[in-house]
């Protein structure tokens, strides 16, 4: 397997640019995850790295060789499609051996190569069935090994499980995923679905408008995401964002909205001025007594959704709709009125006018007016 690594890369069609100075590496045998919504320019990526695109500009090396305007069949990658892209009037073992039986790769070596595909997908008995007949699980296990056989450099991933229904694709993420650490592949696997790309990667990039908003691991995007996209992007329920007129500046380890004081960690710049977002994941929200004094914002529940072990309730303040998850034995009635205080440890600042994050630095903190209405 090999490292992948994409310098500044551009693709314009026409007047429209689908990917704006694009930079990122693969390392050997990551799992990495493009994920985006629709139209941000994951697939395009994805498509210039395997060759399936030609770039307007920049630089795609891949095991150390520059292969930018190569062709997908000089780059030694195999491609798995969302829509299976299988032959149908062929069984499980031609779909497979196919590339092999392409290349010239010789009849034993083939046999070889399918079985071995076949046994790691747990496909064995299927192999000379129809794919006409096959579940679109199985069939996603045909593509696979259809990639599998020919013992790439790496593999690229348009949204395998795209078309599969949800249970389906919970129990493929643990299978590809388990696939991907005994082979130890270099993967690039693309996705919308933020649950695919936190529960299968090593690394993330978060695509938005043709450009990585943040790449990083799933926890450190979770947990301190680069702009305001990121923060609602990820996590379900989206992160909470609570919108004040302020001053980032050293000297305070709280902000103080609508009279009450609350506490932050250490900020990510030494300054910056004018509407700030507060960002709040729904498990820092902590629900306590109405006549809580300082340190909290009056709510009254709008209503809870029940999950199990957890439920999601929805709170409505002077600064808008929030969202909290908490414990299912917590009491939280349709019209009952509390107060909201928040777990400083991993709150985020944002500028609300540009979205970015406030970065953190020792001793910074953060004073804030309140916004006059």
């Amino acid at each position: 397997m090999a490292e992948i690594r994409v310098d500044n890369l551009v693709k314009r069609f026409g007047a429209f640019t689908a990917v704006r100075d694009t930079s990122f590496t693969v390392e050997n045998g990551d799992f990495f995850c493009l994920l985006g919504p629709s139209g941000c320019g994951k697939t395009t990526t994805l498509r210039m790295v395997a060759g399936l695109e030609l770039p307007s500009s920049g630089s795609i090396r891949l095991d150390g060789e520059e292969v930018t305007f190569k062709r997908a069949r000089e780059r030694d990658i195999a491609m798995v499609f969302q829509l299976f892209a299988l032959y149908p009037h062929m069984n499980v073992r031609r779909n497979i051996s196919f590339p092999l039986v392409s290349m010239g790769v010789p009849k034993a070596e083939t046999r070889r190569r399918v079985e071995e595909a076949a046994r790691t997908l747990r496909i064995e008995h299927l192999l000379d069935k129809p794919v006409s007949g096959l579940s679109g699980g199985d069939r996603q296990r045909v593509a696979l090994g259809r990639a599998i056989v020919r013992e790439p450099k790496a593999f690229m991933m348009d949204e395998p499980l795209g078309a599969l229904d949800a249970e389906f694709r919970h129990l493929m993420c643990g299978e590809l995923r388990a696939l991907h650490d005994r082979l130890k592949a270099t993967t690039v696997y693309v996705t919308h679905d933020q649950l695919e790309a936190m529960s299968m990667a090593d690394k993330i990039a978060v695509m938005n408008d043709g450009v990585i908003e943040q790449l990083g691991s799933p926890q450190e995007i979770y947990d301190r995401p680069n702009s305001m996209f990121v923060g609602d992007f990820i996590g379900s329920p989206a992160m909470n964002f609570i919108h004040f007129e302020g001053t980032a500046m050293a000297g305070s380890a709280s902000v103080t909205i609508d009279a009450a004081a609350i506490a932050l960690p250490e900020l990510r710049e030494s300054r910056a001025s004018g509407p700030l977002a507060l960002g709040v994941r729904p498990e820092q929200v902590i629900i306590g007594d109405p006549g809580r004094p300082g340190g909290a914002i009056p709510a009254e529940i709008f209503g809870a959704e029940y999950l199990g072990t957890t439920q999601i309730v929805t709170l409505a303040t002077p600064r808008g709709t929030l969202k909290a998850r908490l414990p299912a034995h917590v009491r939280a009635a349709a019209g009952d009125r509390v107060s909201l205080s928040f777990r400083p440890e991993r709150l985020s600042l944002f500028d609300a006018a540009t979205g970015k994050a406030i970065r953190s630095v020792l001793h910074e903190a953060v004073t804030t007016r309140r916004a006059h209405g």
